[in-house]
């Protein structure tokens, strides 16, 4: 690292993270790798550069070239979902999702207007408002009024004809679908003649598929949508970083309340990385590599299937898994930890109807795009389910304690004993020796 001398305290964090990406088995579904172009498009002198306000129409001088980077990076993202330029509008200067769904719903409601997301347990997003214990814990939550819709308890599916019907009695001024952990494609048609039927905006929310949509390999929301968001990370494999779609006659709108309304000046290093990855996004080998995301993630579910775990739906026609594990009478919290240990990096989750708390919930959140990029197929995929069947079964037996006082030295007396755990040690120097095996696009 060139930066070693000046700050060998940053540049040594720096490069044990380096050593942690390429050594674990990054699994968790908004999890990736860019490719080196982004990253040097993201460490590139338009770190230095303020740009406030829409291409061509600056507040500072000195614009000529982020103004036409910008567009280029506008006509790039038009064109990798084939969408009309007569048509759609896309802004690419939010900072992350969050802020992009923040600024959709300033630009398009009224505070106190009715929102209708996905539930959070159901796998929505808590930017789309969420409350718990009658605490409002989101933007969306404070301004405005949140009435969620759910899954079928018992396929753990939309019922798209029940929920046209919610719908319909609910009569949202906007309706939103996405989020972080529905592991089928959604029904975008369904959804936009539900919301169109009740007089409500469709803000599609495909933050999770983007790049499975660009792939074709999912159904698009372009058509029945009058929003698309979508973060640039996740599948898409870009840096950090979010774009707003929407449909001309909204475009004015949305640009306010990007900027001056909850932004400063982009991030223009951000926008150009966005670029170089949208440009990758159009080649037939990041095709390629969509499609091999999904075979990935249906053997994945398949051989846990096999391993007698509760695949929620039954499987997945994306690029994440979600497991319920109380068939198995454990929490998420714990197969979370004990597996990271083996160098296998996922995230406890919220499964549909979960009757345990949010952070020892009854989940697990896994997912393939990182491993994918690294070049990994379907028959790693067995190995990897067969280590996770492994680990959590050495989990069995330690169950989280009902009163809250007592979780926090549950879990750090836990930590202790599974970090000594042979069958979990032998399993990470494994997970070492298969990763050494496949390199991790952008490092060394």
């Amino acid at each position: 690292m060139k930066f070693l001398k000046h700050d060998p305290e940053i540049a040594t964090i720096i490069r044990n993270e380096q050593r942690r990406q390429k050594d674990v088995l990054e699994m968790i579904p908004s999890e990736n790798y860019t490719s080196s172009a982004v990253i040097e498009a993201l460490g590139s002198v338009l770190v230095n550069k303020y740009a406030e306000g829409q291409p061509y129409k600056r507040y500072y001088q000195g614009m000529a070239n982020v103004d036409e980077l910008e567009r280029l990076v506008e006509e790039r993202a038009l064109a990798a979902f084939g969408l009309d330029p007569e048509k759609w509008h896309v802004n690419v200067q939010p900072y992350s999702g969050s802020p992009a769904n923040a600024a959709i719903f300033m630009a398009l409601l009224s505070p106190g207007d009715t929102i209708m997301p996905m539930y959070l347990s159901d796998g929505g997003h808590i930017s789309h408002g969420w409350s718990f214990k009658e605490k409002k814990l989101s933007f969306a939550s404070m301004f405005y009024h949140i009435e969620f819709y759910h899954v079928d308890p018992e396929t753990k599916l939309f019922d798209y004809k029940k929920l046209a019907s919610t719908i319909q009695k609910v009569k949202p001024n906007m309706l939103v679908s996405g989020g972080t952990a529905y592991p089928r494609d959604i029904n975008h048609e369904a959804l936009g003649k539900a919301a169109k039927s009740a007089g409500a905006l469709y803000l599609a929310d495909v933050s999770h598929e983007a790049g499975l949509i660009a792939a074709g390999l999912l159904q698009s929301p372009f058509e029945h949508a009058d929003v698309v968001m979508m973060t640039t990370h996740k599948t898409l494999r870009g840096p950090r970083g979010a774009l707003i779609f929407s449909r001309k006659e909204l475009m004015e709108k949305i640009d306010k309340a990007v900027f001056p309304g909850l932004q400063g000046g982009p991030h223009m290093h951000t926008i150009a990385g966005i670029g170089v990855a949208l440009k990758e996004t159009m080649t037939n080998e990041f095709k390629s590599y969509a499609k091999q995301i999904i075979k990935n993630a249906q053997m994945l579910a398949a051989e846990l299937i096999r391993y007698d775990y509760d695949v929620v739906s039954g499987g997945t026609d994306k690029h994440l898994v979600l497991v319920d594990l109380r068939n198995k009478g454990l929490s998420g919290k714990v197969p979370a930890i004990a597996l990271e240990y083996a160098n296998i990096v996922m995230n406890f989750n919220s499964v549909p109807y979960d009757t345990a708390p949010p952070l020892y919930p009854s989940g697990l959140r896994m997912g393939t795009p990182a491993i994918t990029s690294r070049g990994m197929g379907t028959k790693e995929m067995k190995q990897i389910a067969r280590w996770i069947h492994e680990v959590i079964t050495e989990t069995a037996g330690y169950t989280v304690p009902e009163n809250p006082k007592d979780r926090k030295k549950f879990v750090e007396r836990t930590s202790l004993l599974l970090q000594k755990n042979k069958t979990i040690s032998r399993i990470a120097k494994e997970v070492s020796s298969l990763t050494s095996k496949f390199p991790v696009p952008g490092i060394e």
